[in-house]
């Protein structure tokens, strides 16, 4: 059974040509852009670029600001902070392992699931 095609391959290739043969005349029918209108344009493109210009410096002028005041405290607070205790002054290595804190690490060590400290 053949199905039935109202618009055939020719006839939509012949419609689009149409199209676009009328689109090409509206176009150039269009009458031409005055000077003085393509310049107002261009300013107001131009000034709207500068004024996107100088708020994004404003932007990253800020952020680097807020930056350097963190920097700043993270500095100042370093250097109050208290010099460090007996525990936290110890080397990784000599510290007491998680199964030598509560004495049984054989048990432990054999456990399926450990606990975490």
């Amino acid at each position: 059974m053949s199905s039935f095609k109202t618009p055939t391959f020719q006839d939509r290739i012949g419609s689009a040509a149409k199209a676009k043969k009328k689109a090409l005349e509206q176009r150039r029918s269009r009458p031409p852009i005055d000077a003085k209108v393509a310049a107002e344009r261009q300013a107001k493109s131009i000034e709207r670029e500068a004024k996107y210009r100088e708020k994004a410096a404003a932007k990253k002028a800020e952020q680097q600001a807020l930056k350097d005041a963190k920097a700043a405290e993270a500095a100042a607070k370093a250097a109050t902070a208290a010099p460090p205790t007996e525990a936290e002054a110890k080397p990784a290595a000599t510290r007491a392992t998680p199964h030598e804190r509560h004495g049984n690490s054989a048990v432990c060590i054999l456990q399926s699931r450990h606990q975490p400290f």
